[in-house]
């Protein structure tokens, strides 16, 4: 015999429960919903219908079941520039004033496990195709040093400080694939922290003006007194320096790395721009691709690990942001970034 509950006696066993839930009666309709389901899913409020949050025929036909008395379950995709997975357990528990069963959809978010398993195998193929070549150099570096070259002082010199080259390059590399991989793993959920975007546009160029200096290059810096932000002081820093350090090694000596923060609407935008040699058109579209190079010797030269600007744009992603890339060939390039404005609510975290 089904259990007859009023509406607020509903809202308050969904409310208890600690994982993401919400009632639906007869007709589809939302009676309740817990905070955890709010915060799952952006668009359900008590009086919407379900459809307006599920429009996978696998979740409304589990629903149906549910309604007919059987315990069931379905797997719904959001997708977007953050693709999530929710798996929904749907189950009748009574009726609401005698029109028709009541069905409780229980909400688990898969996301963060999922990518966990993507970051294993991404990092085990990504690791184990970028570290073949600097180890195939240093095992050949110590086979020469093993051999023909045991007793010669200056080609051990040499081969000792292109070892340490190598060796340098393989720790950024497994550094910058860790740091893509944490940020993938907590991509979904959006920093809630305020903080001051010029804050770290002021840092950013202090940090980085050792490094200008001696490629003898100017960072000159133009941004207001405060840009209150919602986001993570250390990932927008982040985000910063990667993309200053790249103005840096590409404008060139005795040139000119601007740095420009302004408010636009309802996000802070952040500049950064070189008067270097530009990229080609058709590189611009890929230049976020983790391990995408213009030049693959050029950049493992100047240090690169391919990784800078997919952690960026995954870190930007992250802040519910944009992330733009423009160039000329011969007249430099501007990579930019926004970030929404702080809510009045939070507390700074600097």
């Amino acid at each position: 015999m089904a259990i007859d509950l009023s509406r607020e006696q509903f809202a308050a066993i969904v409310a208890a429960l600690p994982d993401g839930a919400l009632a639906i009666d007869a007709e589809g309709y939302v009676i309740a919903a817990n905070g955890e389901a709010r915060e799952i899913l952006a668009d359900v409020a008590v009086g919407r219908h379900v459809t307006a949050s599920f429009r996978s025929p696998s979740v409304l036909q589990a629903i149906n079941e549910a309604r007919k008395g059987q315990s069931s379950r379905a797997q719904h995709v959001f997708r977007g520039d953050i693709e999530r997975t929710i798996d929904i357990h749907m189950a009748p528990i009574g009726q609401s004033g005698g029109r028709g069963a009541v069905v409780l959809l229980s909400l688990r978010d898969l996301t963060r496990e999922q990518q966990v398993e993507r970051m294993r195998a991404d990092f085990v193929a990504n690791a184990s195709h970028e570290l073949r070549t600097p180890l195939a150099s240093l095992t050949g570096f110590i086979e020469t040093l093993q051999g023909p070259a045991r007793n010669d002082e200056k080609a051990r010199t040499e081969f000792l400080r292109t070892m340490k080259i190598q060796a340098d390059r393989m720790a950024r590399l497994i550094d910058d694939l860790l740091s893509l991989s944490r940020i993938e793993i907590s991509e979904h959920l959006p920093p809630n922290a305020a903080t001051d975007l010029a804050l770290v546009i002021r840092q950013t160029a202090e940090l980085l003006a050792d490094t200008a200096r001696k490629a003898n290059c100017q960072i000159s810096v133009s941004a207001p007194e405060r840009l209150p932000v919602t986001g993570d002081f250390g990932q927008l820093s982040q985000v910063l320096s990667n993309l200053v350090e790249n103005a840096i090694k590409y404008a060139g000596r005795d040139n000119k790395v601007e740095i420009v923060g302004e408010m636009r609407g309802d996000a802070a935008w952040v500049v950064v721009r070189d008067h270097g040699p530009g990229i080609a058109e058709r590189h611009v579209p890929r230049l976020t691709e983790r391990f995408y190079r213009v030049d693959v010797q050029d950049s493992r030269t100047r240090g690169g690990t391919g990784l800078g600007l997919a952690i960026a744009k995954h870190i930007v992603n992250r802040h519910r942001g944009k992330f733009l890339i423009e160039s000329t060939l011969g007249k430099g390039s501007a990579f930019s970034f926004c970030v929404p404005v702080q809510k009045r609510s939070m507390i700074t975290v600097y």
